[in-house]
């Protein structure tokens, strides 16, 4: 009877061990490096949730590759939204600071996006709440970067950072 407690003993030790030392490195790995987020929603579409309301994308959401704020035109990120800062949303970057972007709706035709800004836009125009309605969003804002669809199976690819054609700029800092 001993025997069989100093083993159940043993155990819970090591499972205690593995526990408090699992716990702490999965929370840092999830708040720091990567997390997986279901995409909810027609203003990505097509490129998520093609189907509509009847499937949900699951993606990869980056941490580390926003960490100094380093974006580039085309990448779709997850930011906290600047209306509900309960909510997070998932948008294309259309625009840096310094560029001049031509609105969809906007109540200025042109914009120039200030610095330590940048402009986002769902796929789906006239269906997404993005700068069009709030304006330009602070990088502060950003959550991470969407960089794989991981389900469903059939879908599974990495998301590409691409500007729509219909959406170049008019002038960028670069110029």
């Amino acid at each position: 009877m001993a025997q069989s407690l100093g083993w159940v003993k043993r155990y819970f030790k090591a499972f205690c061990k593995g526990f408090f030392v699992a716990v702490p490195v999965a929370v840092t790995f999830l708040d720091r490096v990567a997390c997986v987020a279901r995409v909810e929603g027609a203003s990505m579409q097509p490129s998520l949730n093609p189907g509509g309301s009847q499937s949900s994308d699951v993606v990869l959401l980056n941490h580390w590759k926003v960490r100094n704020f380093e974006v580039q035109r085309g990448d779709i990120v997850s930011l906290v939204s600047p209306k509900n800062p309960e909510q997070k949303i998932i948008k294309r970057v259309i625009a840096l600071e310094g560029d001049i972007v031509r609105t969809i709706g906007h109540k200025n035709r042109y914009v120039k996006v200030p610095r330590g800004h940048i402009w986002v836009e769902g796929d789906h125009h006239g269906h997404s709440f993005d700068s069009n309605s709030f304006g330009p969003v602070s990088l502060g804002l950003l959550h991470a970067h969407a960089t794989h669809i991981l389900w469903p199976p059939e879908r599974w690819r990495k998301l590409e950072s691409v500007l729509p054609p219909e959406r170049l700029l008019v002038q960028s800092e670069e110029e």
